[in-house]
């Protein structure tokens, strides 16, 4: 029999308008579903009237349930794979899942679809040429502790998932460690009815958000601007590529990379011997 294949399907993360003509015929075309939460994803079918077995995948199984479906795709069988919402594998199960079909050489497909991670940093406003997405914050213990710190000290845009019953929490953790002047984006229920989105430095979302909410959370964090490099700073750091053996041409071309400074006035800084 021929191998058959696994399709990774982005699900809505809200707006059932968001579905895809290739998540409706990957479905529609499906074997087997597997399944984070096998009650959402019958709404999804019956909404798109697709009927077909659907078995659970979650983090507690995932490691047992990777056995059967790499059985049901080994058997010639299309199976299709979901979160509750958005993509497999960003911040839900299926990693295992993929690698284990892919390793017995069956053919995995992804169709893509909506996802709140992107969503909440278009609507940021903080720009997405660079970021860089973390998750969920560990809950407590030193494991937070340093993943706040790396957080204070990332350049890039950060994306985080909050649960609505940790989020006054997690805003409060984030104050402290990035300072309160930092800006912040908070998305709540995105694409859906009671959509809530909200701009503004960390303290006041500390006010903001004091009280429980409902629904899911996404926090974008704007980048820190770096320090402004001195010119005497520069000056010294170049000078001592010099006296490691680089060219004067070398050196101030690196360290104008590094700082952001003119690479012409610290070459002619460098010729001069000044400060």
């Amino acid at each position: 029999m021929a191998s058959g294949r696994l399709l990774v399907c982005a699900t809505p993360i809200g707006n059932l308008g968001d579905i895809s003509d290739r998540l409706r015929d990957a479905l529609a075309s499906a074997d087997l579903v597997f399944a984070e939460d096998t009650r959402r994803t019958a709404k999804l079918l019956h909404h798109l009237a697709v009927s077909v077995e659907v078995v659970s995948l979650f983090v507690g199984n995932e490691r047992s349930r990777t056995e059967q479906v790499v059985e049901a795709v080994r058997s010639g069988r299309t199976v299709v794979l979901v979160s509750d919402a958005g993509m497999p594998t960003v911040s839900d199960p299926g990693a295992s899942v993929i690698r284990a079909v892919r390793d017995e050489g069956h053919p995995v497909f992804v169709i893509p679809g909506a996802s709140a991670v992107t969503t909440a940093v278009a609507l940021s406003g903080f720009g997405g040429d660079r970021f860089v997405f973390d998750g969920f914050l560990p809950r407590k213990g030193r494991e937070r502790t340093v993943r706040l710190r790396e957080i204070a000290d990332e350049t890039r845009v950060v994306v985080l998932f909050a649960s609505p019953k940790r989020l006054a929490g997690d805003l409060a953790d984030l104050a402290d460690a990035c300072g309160g002047a930092r800006e912040v984006a908070v998305g709540r229920e995105l694409t859906k009815l009671h959509e809530e989105f909200w701009v503004g430095p960390l303290s006041a979302a500390v006010e903001r958000w004091a009280e429980p909410v409902k629904g899911e959370v996404t926090l974008v964090l704007g980048p820190v601007e770096p320090e402004p490099s001195s010119t005497s700073d520069a000056l010294l750091r170049a000078r001592k590529l010099v006296d490691e053996g680089a060219s004067v041409s070398d050196a101030a071309r690196l360290v104008a990379a590094e700082t952001g400074l003119s690479r012409r006035d610290l070459y002619e800084h460098l010729i001069a011997g000044g400060t």
